[in-house]
């Protein structure tokens, strides 16, 4: 796979593919399965087309275990819409998974066997706590589960503070929680904040930290802000704004390349 860019090179734009509650979880649709795959195929397609360098495929089932688990369903579901997203695209068009809240060996089996690339992670190291409970990083586990299955080529993206990831317990800045997670193993960090200048300091913090990781957006990046955020960034997980009526809409072509054409620019 193509390596995550450094500031100065190509920057990564991955669209997300958002998945309605797969089979295994509380709130699966009876029969959706098939228009479930043929949606995230159809998303994956437009953002390939339009220019993004990959996509990442995001379950968005509603509830949550915080433990590092997936359904076996759920599991085997996920691979199935990896795979046919891989196939529909083509050979450099990064596939990420995230079987959500934190099902990192479930989500990097998932990329090992369909054919995905990288894996975003909830929580690499230490703890946060959400709306679901507590979610508490196994690093060990994680990295050997990681060489066992022959996985090390498949990147880890850990989130440091993002809407997903908040440090909890002793405060730690957003730097000092990237230099644990790349200590740890991890390939990049991804972070964001709805405040663009304190997503930027936030950006410089990390690179003044650990300058040998990239750094990525993990949301709050729209076509109004891309220039200004990602002349600063690797590269960025976006959403809504490629989305026709908002998030969980249907990606539109002409928003990605729009996108796509402001990152470019920057490369000039």
């Amino acid at each position: 796979m193509p390596e995550f860019t450094t500031l100065g090179t190509r920057k990564s734009v991955l669209g997300m593919v958002h998945l309605r509650p797969l089979p295994g979880t509380p709130f699966y649709e009876e029969g959706s399965l098939e228009k479930i795959l043929e949606t995230a195929v159809s998303s994956a397609r437009a953002l390939h087309e339009g220019g993004a360098d990959g996509c990442l495929i995001q379950t968005v089932d509603r509830v949550y275990s915080v433990e590092d688990e997936s359904d076996p369903a759920r599991t085997a579901a996920m691979s199935l819409i990896v795979r046919a997203v891989v196939q529909a695209t083509g050979p450099e068009f990064q596939v990420g998974v995230q079987l959500m809240r934190n099902a990192l060996k479930a989500s990097l089996a998932v990329a090992k066997v369909a054919g995905g690339t990288y894996i975003r992670a909830g929580a690499v190291v230490g703890a946060t706590l959400t709306t679901h409970g507590m979610v508490q990083a196994d690093p060990l586990g994680v990295m050997e589960y990681r060489g066992k299955i022959g996985a090390m080529g498949i990147k880890v993206i850990a989130e440091v503070d993002s809407m997903h990831f908040r440090w909890f317990g002793e405060e730690k800045t957003t730097a000092e929680v990237a230099r644990a997670a790349r200590y740890v193993g991890a390939d990049a960090v991804s972070l964001c904040h709805p405040d663009e200048d304190t997503a930027l300091e936030m950006i410089a913090s990390v690179r003044r930290a650990v300058p040998d990781v990239p750094v990525l957006l993990a949301g709050h990046t729209n076509h109004d802000n891309a220039a200004r955020l990602m002349a600063a960034a690797d590269g960025a997980f976006v959403g809504t704004c490629l989305e026709r009526g908002g998030w969980g809409g249907q990606i539109d072509i002409d928003r990605v390349k729009r996108y796509v054409d402001i990152v470019r620019a920057l490369e000039r």
